[in-house]
């Protein structure tokens, strides 16, 4: 089949190499001329991906990338994996909208397109399938298939990956729905359908809100215990030996990504407005998650106290600043606002992350580095916002003067605090 996947992100260009490696005729359209030379040559920029597996997609010619919409022609399937961000607080849909549109113009009876953009539940058949149908002139479940296909990858994990994890699938009806199964079903271990889009969105939304929340109560949690002179963590250890009724989370500087920060606010917004009612554990974990940087600022500030010394002109180190481990995704990163806040305060900050690019601006005044050892023993205090499994923690740990570690990953010393 001639395969379109609009949008070669950390969600796109793995379906894309899946879609071809499994025979496929592949056409991965991108709005970002960058992003399509990359590829053209044979380049990967998403970590999960290695170049290579580019590389022999594109030499087998079943690959192209392009920033040419006329390149989309005579498409059977089409998936939409683009950008769903938050404008203060509202969802933007506005990639959605234009891939729509985009689309519409090279849509042919018989063909399908499947969303898997996160968003809320009523976009697929509510926004979609109208743009769809507008620039068509043909009708949905009529003339063409139409479905939603949450996507559940999860940078950096070596686990669990596009084809081992379980795929939920959609349509608007029973043939959309067999269409979009068998596609799917071609490249992954195992579909879950199930009865329309609008449940197919709400999944990852639970999914995701489930996890912030969770993570939001933990953070919280950990502050209190803090106060109470209670080591939080031990007792995470201790609750995670009960083998039902318990999901380990941890403490941490905060969530981000393109996940945490943004999903369950799609669904927040979405009660909000269809049922005039607010989604009360989503803005509480909002809170308590968006705040959590400020707490990492406060703790780093007491302990600079304690030692008789001000936040305003030390040399502060921070590991990390992608938003997760083993990923160079900064997006809505809690490391970048801790960042941003200590240099507010006059400290001279420096980040060490190898995964993040420098094109990733955090800041103009932040500076970065190697981690080496004259690094560490330059710095007044050295935080541990991300536990990449490729830095050398044990030269932070035998080097540093002080460490606030945010993810309990240097054991216990006399240099080290816990978050």
């Amino acid at each position: 089949m001639r395969v379109v996947i609009a949008g070669q992100g950390y969600v796109g260009l793995p379906l894309a190499v899946r879609a071809a490696q499994v025979g496929h005729e592949v056409v991965g359209y991108d709005t970002d001329e960058r992003r399509v030379k990359q590829l053209a040559a044979g380049e990967s920029y998403v970590e999960d991906i290695p170049s290579e597996q580019v590389r022999e997609i594109l030499d087998a010619g079943r690959y192209k990338a392009t920033a040419e919409p006329r390149d989309l022609g005579g498409f059977d399937i089409a998936v939409i994996t683009v950008p769903t961000p938050l404008r203060e607080g509202v969802p933007d849909l506005t990639y959605i909208e234009d891939c729509a549109k985009t689309l519409a113009r090279y849509l042919r009876p018989g063909a399908t397109v499947v969303l898997e953009s996160t968003t809320y539940p009523g976009t697929t058949e509510e926004l979609v399938g109208p743009l769809l149908e507008e620039g068509s002139g043909l009708t949905a479940g009529r003339d063409f298939h139409l479905g939603y296909s949450p996507e559940r990858i999860d940078p950096g994990n070596p686990t669990w990956n596009l084809v081992n994890t379980p795929k939920i699938v959609s349509g608007i009806d029973a043939a959309s729905l067999d269409v979009v199964d068998a596609f799917y079903g071609s490249l992954i271990e195992r579909t879950v359908p199930v009865s329309s889009p609008k449940e197919a969105e709400l999944v990852k939304l639970i999914e995701n809100t489930f996890r912030h929340v969770n993570i939001a109560l933990v953070n919280e949690v950990a502050m209190f215990a803090h106060d109470l002179g209670i080591d939080v963590w031990e007792a995470i250890d201790a609750c995670s030996t009960k083998p039902f009724g318990f999901m380990r989370f941890t403490p941490g500087p905060g969530v981000g990504g393109h996940c945490l920060p943004i999903d369950p606010s799609y669904l927040s917004w979405r009660v909000q407005r269809a049922l005039g009612q607010s989604f009360r554990f989503v803005e509480l974990a909002n809170d308590v998650n968006n705040h959590m940087p400020d707490y990492v600022v406060r703790r780093l500030t007491a302990a600079f106290n304690t030692r008789k010394r001000s936040v305003n002109g030390s040399n502060v180190l921070l590991l990390g600043l992608a938003y997760k481990k083993n990923t160079g995704d900064a997006r809505e990163s809690p490391s970048t606002q801790v960042a941003r806040l200590l240099l507010d305060l006059g400290a001279e900050v420096t980040a060490v992350d190898p995964h993040v690019g420098l094109e990733q601006r955090v800041d103009s005044r932040l500076q970065r580095a190697e981690l080496t050892v004259e690094t560490v023993k330059a710095a007044d205090a050295v935080v541990l916002l991300v536990d990449h499994d490729d830095v050398d923690l044990q030269l932070v740990r035998e080097h540093a003067s002080y460490i606030l570690d945010c993810r309990r990953s240097l054991g216990r010393a006399d240099n080290v605090e816990v978050l």
